[in-house]
């Protein structure tokens, strides 16, 4: 014979009224009360009837994801697949499964978050990105539908959740430390300025260049894709110059790979000719060579903070917007050279 809630509830030791809060994943339930009823269920073989509880709570227990762009480019870099652990470990453990876009471009992913918001597919969203006149931003506070944002909402910050990095700072500490080490032309590699990370990773590298009273010319400034590609591009682009860099702040290290490859291409190696600082710390940033000095944003944690926030926003609609700053930490590896700025 099947188990019922009141067999669960015996086993450990609670009302039946209790094990239905934690099925429904109440907030109101301290953790340690819903891992006990959560283990009598195990061991009990009970499966609650998700469809059924859903119906009445008006839950899909499922949580979307939404991609910068078409899914196939996005994983190249890994990034993604991490934050989306990050993402999935505590939807897993709230029992909420994940629905990732798979848009092409901006249109099509525009209309699969109307289909996951008007069709009742999701009970919040995550962006994992955040760009200047966002239409699925727009969207999605017009329809007042909870969502989080991985990165810095380009306005109405207050009333946005985010979860975040500082990389103004971050990026600050980058270029002042190719600075201290004797770099005067450093140059800046980035993704699309229309995203705010790239904005913000812009911005600390040209006060820091500016505090020490260095040049700044504008083709020091190169947007290009995330991706090992998008590296390569730069590299092409700096180093047909009349003054090349010395220096490079690369705001992804994915990127930087692209960049050594091609400077390795062209007769310059990093560090001895060109030294590289860059950004996430990926698993590849350690294991190439050289290894790269790098940003840790925490990439796991961004994606966990996300998914705990977006859960307590759609299981509490009054849930006031939080601003979570992830600490990070800069890593220093073999990818800079000091240099004597008098040669």
């Amino acid at each position: 014979m099947a188990s019922t809630i009141k067999d669960v509830a015996k086993k450990a030791g609670v009302a039946p009224s209790t094990v239905s809060r934690v099925i429904a994943d109440n907030s109101r339930i301290s953790l340690s009360t819903k891992k006990r009823v959560r283990k009598a269920m195990k061991q009990l073989g009970y499966h609650p009837n998700i469809n059924a509880r859903n119906l009445a709570v008006r839950s899909t227990q499922a949580i979307g994801v939404v991609m910068p762009s078409s899914a196939d480019t996005a994983l190249q870099n890994p990034f993604f697949p991490e934050v989306l652990r990050g993402i999935g470990s505590f939807a897993h453990e709230t029992e909420y499964s994940l629905y990732v876009s798979t848009g092409g471009d901006d249109d099509d992913i525009f209309e699969e978050v109307q289909r996951m918001v008007h069709g009742n597919r999701v009970d919040g969203i995550i962006l994992l990105y955040s760009r200047i006149s966002d239409s699925v931003q727009q969207f999605l506070m017009e329809e007042e539908f909870p969502f989080v944002i991985i990165g810095k909402p380009s306005e109405q910050e207050n009333e946005i959740t985010h979860v975040d990095n500082d990389n103004y700072k971050a990026s600050l500490e980058l270029t002042n430390h190719l600075i201290d080490i004797g770099h005067q032309n450093i140059a800046f590699i980035g993704g699309s300025d229309e995203l705010t990370v790239t904005i913000d990773r812009l911005q600390g590298y040209r006060q820091a260049i500016q505090e020490a009273g260095l040049p700044l010319p504008e083709e020091y400034i190169v947007h290009v894709e995330f991706l090992k590609s998008g590296g390569r591009e730069a590299v092409e682009q700096l180093f047909s110059l009349q003054t090349p860099p010395t220096g490079l702040v690369v705001a992804d290290d994915l990127m930087s790979l692209g960049v050594i490859n091609m400077l390795e291409e062209i007769g310059l190696n990093c560090p001895e000719d060109v030294s590289i600082t860059s950004f996430n710390n990926l698993y590849l940033a350690e294991i190439t060579t050289p290894p790269l000095t790098t940003v840790d944003i925490q990439i796991y944690m961004l994606g966990v903070h996300a998914a705990r926030c977006l859960i307590e926003k759609a299981q509490n609609k009054d849930e006031p917007a939080k601003r979570i700053i992830v600490p990070h930490e800069v890593k220093y590896r073999q990818s800079t050279k000091e240099i004597d700025p008098t040669k």
